[in-house]
């Protein structure tokens, strides 16, 4: 079926003259979870993680992914025409290298400019206008060979009240208003789902698992204009704007709007998250100044609100996770419980615990071999059943109303063996020494990183992915710029009210793989002549395993620290678990 999809497509290039297409995962809004009408690289590739890119010519279909896809990717591509290009793999060129040695000049690549970043689509330009090679980037060709393509999302949208939002509209657009001005900026042009839900203060049900709205926004310092469905939009959002105008312009008209932008106007874009369309659409006169989108920045910093909702979120998050695991340990081998059973198990934990919403991104639930699969989805051709052997690995995550979670926990399910005890034990100390960091202010994430990976490269181990991510609140659960990484990729300064990811692992490709995660959440430590330092506070609440823990590679420090978060565990969630759970609870939470 891929290959034929290929073939179609094939066609339709050869027929307007281009060399090469190019088919990003991005929807025109450059979310990394995308809806279905936008999963044209899933379509035309058969692979279905969330990140990658492919490149179609008369000889080759490649695709481009990450270490997190890489086993994943050699399954699903199996089969099929397409090659997999490991990124960052010695000898592996990227999507431009490749395009730029094997297009010949003079010629015609493609794609759809709205699914690709204008800060990518510069980078194209730049690196084959050497060779005289053109862009065709009006249109999506995937339009004219996906049969009964999905439509767009109809979901209604709803307002996410002050009381778990911490601030109002009003006060949003100021501040943007504020950083508009010191940027020089008269005009702002938003398209990034998750900076225009937190500044209207809305939510939806557009992308599955992200509780946002498709739409743009355009911010003047008079007025601004949001670009929607506006059958999405009920009353009780249209009274939050207040004061403010806010015109309400269709969906689609945003490319002509931009258009119109008058010359006098200096225009504030992030090219790392407008759709190059937008950014060619605007008129060549007209100055644009390329920076970060002040909401990125003022989300990612939780406020007093934020930080306590996010807080009573995990505490009921804890509750559910802490009861998944005892009813996993007193129920492997009794019944029969799948890859699959075991996340909807958790899901349906969670459902019970108020303000839910639904999951913040498809579980990743694996059993021994598929858990080394970085992001492994089960399906009902692979789930593997559950054996009172080895380990289980369950990242998973909720959307409430009052919070964002995402955790990881890998369960010993019976008896283990000194490798699997040994690895597990480096992954626990691991993040507990990046959770006991204390730094002073102005450092990133990237100065971090050595801290967790550390104990791992210690030992001459790895895991392929970066160590942390920033949280949104009730909304994406993969927010910039916070994060913690070895590439230097997240080089915002970490500040009070982030909130971080701390998440290493270790994957055996064939034997087991292993991650604990909790969030951290940056805050101010103690301030003196040297500067104001930094600290974090963990606020997942939730046991991890000491059957897989090999007590004695432990230093005294980390054993103090754990029993220190298993005390706190106990403490905070034993007063919502049945007396049956709170005694099995006293176990996994002892002091070692």
């Amino acid at each position: 079926m891929v290959n034929d999809r290929i073939a179609k497509l094939r066609s339709v290039m050869k027929e307007k003259g281009i060399f090469a297409y190019v088919i990003p995962s991005a929807d025109y809004h450059q979310s990394e979870y995308v809806g279905e009408f936008f999963k044209g690289r899933q379509y035309i590739s058969g692979f279905t993680g969330s990140a990658g890119t492919v490149v179609i010519t008369q000889e080759k279909a490649i695709l481009w992914t990450d270490g997190r896809y890489f086993l994943q990717a050699d399954k699903e591509l199996a089969g099929t025409c397409v090659e997999l290009y490991k990124m960052g793999e010695e000898n592996v060129p990227t999507t431009f290298e490749y395009i730029e040695n094997e297009v010949p000049a003079g010629c015609k690549i493609g794609f759809d400019g709205r699914a690709m970043s204008a800060g990518m689509g510069k980078d194209f330009e730049a690196s084959l206008s050497k060779k005289d090679i053109t862009i065709s980037y009006e249109g999506d060709l995937l339009d004219e060979v996906w049969e009964n393509r999905p439509s767009l999302s109809e979901e209604k949208a709803f307002l996410l009240d002050v009381q778990f939002s911490g601030e109002d509209f009003k006060s949003k657009i100021a501040r943007v208003r504020k950083a508009m001005e010191a940027k020089g900026a008269t005009t702002h042009i938003l398209t990034s789902l998750d900076d225009i839900a937190w500044l209207f203060n809305i939510r939806g049900g557009d992308v599955k698992f992200n509780p946002v709205v498709l739409s743009y926004a355009v911010v003047t310092l008079e007025k601004a204009t949001l670009f929607v469905d506006a059958n999405k939009l009920n009353e009780e959002i249209l009274a939050s704007f207040g004061e403010e105008t806010v015109e309400i312009k269709g969906y689609f008209e945003i490319d002509e709007f931009v258009k119109t932008i008058e010359e006098n106007q200096v225009v504030l874009v992030d090219n790392s998250r407008i759709n190059y369309t937008i950014l060619k659409n605007i008129p060549a006169n007209v100055k644009v100044v390329d920076a970060m989108n002040p909401t990125t920045i003022f989300k990612a910093e939780k406020n007093a609100v934020e930080v306590e909702n996010t807080k009573k979120c995990h505490i009921r998050d804890g509750v559910a996770v802490t009861k998944f695991m005892y009813w996993l340990k007193n129920n492997i081998g009794k019944i029969e419980i799948t890859e699959i059973s075991a996340a909807d198990k958790m899901t349906e934990l969670r459902a019970q615990q108020g303000n839910f919403i639904e999951p913040s991104f498809a579980s990743i639930a694996g059993y021994k071999e598929h858990a080394a699969i970085v992001h492994y989805s089960a399906t009902e051709e692979t789930s593997k059943t559950l054996q009172p052997e080895g380990l289980f690995l369950l990242d998973s995550g909720g959307q409430y109303f009052d919070g964002t979670t995402d955790i990881t926990r890998t369960y010993a399910l019976g008896n283990l063996t000194e490798e699997e005890k040994s690895h597990f034990t480096s992954v626990a100390r691991a993040m507990i020494r990046l959770s006991g960091a204390k730094f002073l202010h102005g450092v990133n994430g990237y100065y971090l990183d050595i801290l967790a990976r550390g104990i791992m490269w210690e030992q001459n181990l790895n895991y392929n992915h970066g160590t942390g991510h920033g949280i949104g609140h009730v909304l994406n659960v993969h927010e910039g710029p916070n994060g913690v990484r070895c590439d230097n990729r997240n080089s915002a300064t970490l500040e009070e009210g982030m909130i971080t990811t701390n998440e290493p692992g270790f994957y055996a490709a064939g034997s087991h793989g292993i991650r604990l995660e909790n969030e951290m959440l940056c805050k101010k430590g103690v301030k003196n002549e040297f500067g104001q330092f930094m600290e974090f506070e963990s606020i997942t609440i939730a046991p991890i395993d000491l059957d897989a823990i090999n007590v004695d590679s432990m230093k005294e420090d980390e054993k103090v620290y754990l029993n220190k978060y298993h005390a706190m565990v106990f403490e905070t969630v034993s007063p919502f678990l049945t007396a049956e759970e709170a005694e099995w609870l006293k176990g996994y939470t002892r002091a070692i």
